[in-house]
């Protein structure tokens, strides 16, 4: 999304056909499961499906526009070479203050340890094994109530 471009209920904008805005956004909650750094805009379109309006269904096809220009990247990984598994945890929340809290910035990295821990379970599938799994936190408090096995 535009940084400055903020989604907001439009009660006086053109209301359009709220199945076909479901619909976009169903392909889009689809297309998340390969792509999961688009579930928060996704989820921010979501919001509107009640009455979705011109503004919104333009912010719709602004990501399936996205999606249409990057379809040729992603990561390749040779079948031999081995990659090391590390998590960054940034509480930031994209510059969303929409729903920002203060105790978000610890429950992020709880988050983020429980996505590690399924991924490690994961590739032991693939024969690829790691005891430790480094996790880069910018939060201090977070670090703290993380190092304090109470």
């Amino acid at each position: 999304m535009v940084e400055q471009a903020k989604l907001k209920l439009d009660l006086v904008g053109k209301p359009v056909d709220h199945i076909d805005y479901r619909s976009m956004i169903r392909s889009l909650m689809y297309v998340t499961l390969s792509r999961p750094y688009i579930m928060f805009v996704t989820c921010m379109c979501a919001r509107y499906q009640a009455n979705p309006n011109e503004h919104n269904v333009s912010a719709v096809k602004r990501i399936f526009r996205y999606l249409k220009g990057t379809i040729n990247l992603g990561l390749w990984y040779l079948k031999d070479s081995g990659f090391d598994l590390t998590a960054y945890s940034n509480a930031d929340h994209a510059g969303c203050h929409l729903d920002r809290k203060t105790e978000s910035e610890y429950v992020t990295v709880f988050g983020c340890c429980a996505q590690m821990l399924w991924m490690r379970t994961q590739l032991t599938d693939y024969s690829l094994f790691y005891d430790k799994v480094p996790i880069y936190c910018d939060s201090k408090s977070a670090i703290a109530i993380l190092c304090n096995s109470v």
